[in-house]
């Protein structure tokens, strides 16, 4: 029988195996969705879903036991360290998770690598829609875009509608002022 061997080793050692899911983590907190190979994404999964379980519970305790919370927050920085990812996980994301009772996380598989054939997958928080986020985002830039090209359009008439008017005199002068030209200094001194 096989005993206490859960987990993928993921070819590293403890301490690098356990330096990447943190790190792993906090990039997940902080994008709310990363691209990363299959066995990272589902051993990701063992580490983030108890994260976020925590920022649920502290959620909880914030008006009963402020106490238990905080104790919380410090289980939760042993492994996440960093104040940036803590901060979004306890205030966001565990107040967007709400009363879900697990299942946080999502892992998409995507295909093969180009350069080594390692089989990618996206994880991502299932309470962020992305492609709607994406969607919104493209269409503030479509909106702005839009608005650029109209007030160019505006400036570009402005300017078409007021052409300079050139009288037959100014032609003369102009064909004159041709015409004549400048004598350089060499021609002077030549002739003195």
């Amino acid at each position: 029988m096989v005993h206490r061997k859960k987990g993928r080793k993921l070819k590293r050692t403890a301490s690098h195996r356990s330096a990447l899911l943190s790190n792993l983590s906090i990039s997940l907190i902080l994008h709310k969705r990363i691209e990363t190979t299959e066995a990272k994404a589902k051993e990701l999964r063992r580490f983030i879903e108890p994260l976020v379980s925590k920022a649920r519970k502290a959620l909880k305790f914030k008006d009963s036991a402020p106490e238990k919370g905080i104790h919380l927050r410090r289980e939760a920085r042993k492994f996440l360290q960093s104040k940036e990812a803590l901060s979004i996980l306890f205030d966001e994301i565990g107040a967007k998770v709400g009363d879900r009772p697990g299942g946080f996380t999502r892992v998409l598989k995507k295909g093969n690598r180009w350069g080594d054939g390692a089989r990618t997958a996206i994880i991502e928080f299932v309470d962020y829609n992305y492609v709607a986020k994406k969607e919104a985002e493209q269409k503030e830039k479509d909106e702005k875009a839009g608005t650029a090209d109209k007030n160019a359009k505006v400036k570009a008439k402005e300017t078409e509608k007021k052409p300079k008017k050139v009288s037959a005199k100014t032609k003369v002068k102009d064909s004159a002022d041709k015409e004549k030209k400048p004598k350089t200094k060499k021609k002077k001194e030549a002739s003195k």
